[in-house]
C-alpha cells in the first residue's frame, strides 16, 4: 500500500513532466509542509531559484491569510524582476486550501497563470 506522501510525489513527477519553467515563463513551485508553506519562482533552463518565499516568520494569522500573503509577496518579488507570467506548479498537492488561496494571492499581485 502507497502511503500518502508517496501518491503526492507520484503526482508531482506527473506534473513535472508537463510544467517547465523557462526565462520568459518561469514556474511557480509550492511546497507545503504540516506548520509551513513556501513557494520558489524557478528558471529550470538555467537551474536557478530567481524568488522564493515561506510563510515561517508570518505570525498571528490564520493559514489561509498567510498563504495569501506570501502569494501576494512572491507576486510582488516577480514583478520588480521583471516576470509577469509563471507556470503553476501545485507540487502534486489539490488545488484547494493554502495551495488556492497562495495562487490566489500570486495572481492579485500580478502574477498570470
Amino acid at each position: 500500500m502507497k502511503t500518502k506522501t508517496q501518491n503526492r510525489e507520484r503526482r508531482h513527477r506527473r506534473i513535472r513532466a508537463r510544467v517547465i519553467g523557462t526565462p520568459v515563463r518561469p514556474r511557480l513551485s509550492v511546497f507545503r509542509s504540516n506548520r509551513f508553506l513556501s513557494a520558489q519562482i524557478i528558471d529550470d533552463e538555467a537551474a536557478r531559484t530567481l524568488a522564493s518565499i515561506s510563510t515561517r516568520g508570518a505570525k498571528g494569522k490564520t493559514k489561509l491569510l498567510q498563504a495569501r500573503a506570501a502569494g501576494e509577496a512572491i507576486a510582488s518579488a516577480a514583478v520588480k524582476l521583471g516576470i509577469k507570467k509563471a507556470a503553476f506548479d501545485r507540487g502534486g498537492y489539490g488545488y484547494l486550501g493554502a495551495v488556492r488561496a497562495l495562487a490566489e494571492g500570486a495572481r492579485a499581485g500580478g502574477l498570470e497563470f
